[in-house]
């Protein structure tokens, strides 16, 4: 029988002695990651040296070995037995693999294909995606059958098809959204992302979605809002909220509709964009009665904040994003042409964008990253998204980045971690096998050899800057390794895959970045 690609090179590397290939190593019959600091998904602050002990794709064992600053004695240490593998992770550092609650798998129109965002995905740790719609539901269910057979490098794979797609005929009844609903379950999906609808179709379809037993999100658009926002979402049976739209429109308290100008158009990006960014102002001042009658209501409904900080970021600091550092060596070239200024392309809304919209967008984030974080304090859950493939934020760099910016909101960095894992399997109803690190759960990790509560920017792929002794500049960090279902695989292995990808495509056409208006 012929083997699989990646089983093969794994083989071969164990065979001469190599570490880990960008393919994968695993699953092992018994795996024992030897001398880790774990930092858990449960709020739980690190403790270490650990072994923990794998067989096949589960957890079996987590030992406390020792004390830090003292030698381990060997005895106390799990056995390993004939057959298994050792990874040495000491003085390295190992949490749950991270989820992303908002992945797009890439895009026709952004030139993105699986596996280039796969790659970009599990080097940076995220090992579980909730994809709240893409390129159609058989697309995605065909990725997840794959990465649930470990037959491609991939994360775990949630499927929520766009409410409608794939209808025949535009749905315009309560029943029509039931029958949808009911087909979509079906077909094998998770759940379903809407985008807003009138109120009795809303109502019917997550009424029926929530009796079946689904997953849901909603990106409340302004085309619905106005009748149909967060706390009649919430009421209604939806389990997740996508950004923020819907929430300001809830806490409004002497309007109904948003503050439009006049010569507003929504097609045009620029003023969506720009009127989006004065929403929160609009909204019921912090700590308000309102503000926190509609929070606690929302918290009593155990509803779920996806927020997506980064992926408006350029919206506060375009500049920013733009030029991070990551897009000359990991972003296509077909996706850095579709992130240019464009009356057509979505997220590529750079008309006319200056100082007097990026200070609007910061009192906006300074707004909503209060409301985020209090929602968090009084016991709400707060997952981790990215949205990546849009407005110059790429696919797992992008998820990093999402990290710094719940810590600008106000969350310790262990709240943050549990955000970027516990929550997010809460929020899919996964909690009993991903999420934390704990016997009889799925073996899905983050190893990394710098300490990521005292900086996150070692997470990134490219890795934190730091000085040494000698006055050198180096980088440091970077994840090294990403395991799931017990399979390990070399982060920068995978990085260094994107970048021949990327390498190729720019030789192919002769591409060089430039910045927008420059040509090359």
């Amino acid at each position: 029988m012929k083997k699989p690609l990646h089983l093969l090179i794994a083989l071969f590397s164990l065979s001469i002695g190599f570490s880990q290939s960008s393919q994968g190593d695993g699953p092992h019959k018994q795996l024992i990651i030897r001398g880790v600091t774990l930092i858990n998904g449960n709020g739980a602050p690190p403790r270490g040296p650990i072994d923990i002990v794998v067989e096949g794709n589960k957890i079996t064992q987590i030992a406390v070995v020792g004390y830090p600053g003292v030698a381990i004695t060997e005895k106390s240490r799990p056995t390993l037995k004939a057959g298994g593998k050792e990874l040495d992770a000491s003085g390295m550092y190992l949490m749950p693999g991270f989820i992303d609650m908002h992945g797009h798998i890439g895009g026709r129109a952004q030139g993105a294909e699986p596996d280039y965002v796969f790659r970009l995905w599990m080097a940076h740790g995220v090992t579980t995606v909730r994809e709240p719609s893409g390129r159609g539901l058989k697309f995605t269910l065909d990725l997840k059958r794959k990465s649930e057979k470990n037959s491609i490098v991939a994360p775990r794979l949630f499927a929520y098809t766009g409410f409608g797609s794939g209808s025949k005929k535009e749905i315009s009844s309560a029943e029509q959204a039931i029958e949808w609903v009911r087909d979509n379950a079906k077909a094998g999906a998770d759940g379903i992302k809407f985008f807003g609808a009138s109120p009795e179709i809303m109502q019917a379809a997550l009424e029926e979605n929530k009796r079946l037993g689904l997953g849901s999100a909603c990106h409340h658009a302004q085309m619905d809002v106005a009748r149909w926002n967060v706390l009649h979402s919430a009421r209604a049976g939806l389990t997740s909220m996508e950004h923020w739209y819907g929430l300001p429109e809830a806490l409004f308290t002497d309007r109904t509709v948003q503050n439009y100008p006049l010569d507003y158009n929504y097609q045009n990006e620029q003023h969506r964009f720009e009127g989006a960014g004065e929403l929160w102002e609009q909204a019921a001042v912090p700590y308000s009665d309102h503000w926190n009658n509609v929070m606690n209501e929302l918290i009593a409904l155990d509803f779920t904040m996806d927020p997506t900080f980064n992926i408006y970021e350029a919206n506060r600091d375009l500049q920013r994003a733009r030029r991070a550092e990551w897009h000359e060596d990991y972003t296509l070239p077909s996706l850095w042409k579709f992130y240019e200024p464009s009356k057509i392309s979505h997220g590529s809304y750079w008309h006319n964008w200056g100082t007097e919209q990026e200070v609007t967008w910061k009192r906006n984030y300074n707004l909503w990253m209060t409301f985020i974080n209090e929602y968090k304090n009084r016991g709400g859950r707060v997952t981790t998204g990215s949205d990546s493939g849009f407005i110059y934020q790429l696919y797992g760099f992008a998820y990093i980045r999402e990290l710094e910016l719940l810590r600008e909101a106000g969350f310790h960095p262990l709240e943050i971690i549990r955000s970027a894992t516990l929550n997010g399997a809460e929020a899919l109803g996964m909690d009993t096998q991903i999420g934390s690190v704990e016997v009889g759960k799925l073996a899905d990790f983050v190893i990394v050899d710098e300490n990521p509560l005292q900086n996150l920017k070692v997470l990134y792929g490219t890795g934190a800057v730091s000085l040494t002794e000698d006055n050198e500049v180096v980088r440091k960090g970077g994840v090294k390794y990403t395991i799931k279902d017990g399979i390990i695989y070399d982060a920068k292995a995978l990085l260094k895959e994107v970048k021949d990808m990327v390498d190729a495509a720019k030789e192919k056409e002769g591409f060089t970045i430039t910045q927008p208006g420059v040509k090359q």
